[in-house]
């Protein structure tokens, strides 16, 4: 599918739910939102590259020159659905306006839908969509952790636990910025095989500007970290503040908004998620959260439904065998904190 590019207007989204909802009350609404973002510059043929084009009684773009048909939501997120487009818009509005995200149970009831399974699949789709292709890497003083989730059995501690997965979290220190002494930046979150000088120096060059100043602890992995391009500073574990406070804020965030269970096929997006809602805690607009979704939606490629149920658990022997109260997983057994 060809890539178009997607611009838009900054200031022009919906500044509450009274606005959202006069804007938005048509599919036709929703349809010339959508074809102004994704085409600000106005519609081009993806094959011949012509402008001359027009709308068929199916809300097509037919190019007059070559005849191929374009439909706005062609190979993005909303590609080939079957649920109104206003229906999707609702959901974004609500997944961009709860404080601690929203589980599909919660998204089914607010929606209406009768099927569990479509709310579930919805959520899943738009996670996919929370990372901004090509978004810049994190710059300046950076804090690199890692964490176990995952593992409701009991197993080894530390770097060499069983039954869980380890992620990996850079954090911005702004504190030399901020006039409270308190500055925290951006943040990055990534599943990694394992806490290894290969995979730790991975990660940290796929995250961060080279020639930022690094801070660790002292674990052997980071030993070569100042070898790829950075500054190395090694602290005392104790004194990875807001690394730490990314984490327990991650892992009561899993609980809260979860009750707990995270599926290993599934964490990454979950990641992502905590990323985007993160990233932008300082928002004053929700409305502007739900803009930069749908922005990123259009630039998402399709996710069929076998993508997101099917695949393997990485750690298939510590899955739960509990699902009585899972919240956000109906196909899987699930992880418990």
């Amino acid at each position: 599918m060809p890539q178009y590019v997607v611009s838009g207007i900054m200031d022009d989204f919906p500044k509450n739910l009274t606005d959202f909802r006069e804007r938005f009350s048509t599919e036709e609404s929703c349809i010339d939102y959508l074809i102004a973002l994704r085409w600000p510059n106005g519609f081009e043929c993806p094959i011949c590259g012509k402008k001359k084009v027009r709308r068929t009684t199916r809300g097509l773009f037919e190019c007059q020159k070559c005849l191929r048909q374009t439909s706005v939501t062609a190979g993005t997120l909303f590609h080939d659905t079957r649920k109104p487009l206003r229906l999707w818009f609702e959901a974004m509005w609500h997944i961009t306006n709860q404080k601690y995200g929203a589980n599909a149970l919660g998204l089914q009831r607010v929606l209406g839908l009768g099927s569990y399974h479509t709310a579930w699949q919805w959520l899943h789709r738009l996670r996919r969509a929370m990372v901004r292709p090509g978004r810049d890497k994190l710059s300046g003083t950076v804090e690199i952790d890692e964490t176990y989730i995952g593992g409701e059995r009991s197993g080894k501690r530390g770097r060499g636990a069983d039954n869980k997965d380890l992620v990996a979290v850079a954090i911005e220190d702004k504190s030399k910025e901020s006039t409270t002494g308190k500055g925290i930046g951006r943040i990055r979150l990534q599943l990694i095989p394992n806490a290894s000088a290969e995979s730790l120096n991975d990660f940290i060059k796929a995250n961060v500007n080279e020639g930022s100043c690094i801070r660790t602890d002292g674990w052997s992995g980071y030993h070569s970290v100042s070898t790829i391009g950075y500054e190395h500073v090694v602290a005392n574990s104790m004194d990875l503040k807001i690394a730490h406070l990314s984490i327990s804020l991650l892992k009561r965030w899993l609980l809260g908004t979860y009750q707990g269970p995270v599926n290993s096929i599934h964490l990454s997006y979950y990641l992502d998620e905590f990323t985007f809602r993160f990233n932008r805690r300082t928002s004053g607009s929700r409305g502007q959260l739900f803009y930069r979704l749908l922005q990123q939606s259009l630039l998402s490629d399709p996710v069929p439904c076998k993508e997101i149920v099917g695949g393997k658990a990485t750690h298939a022997s510590t899955i739960s065998e509990n699902v009585g109260n899972l919240q956000d997983i109906p196909f899987q057994h699930g992880y418990h904190m």
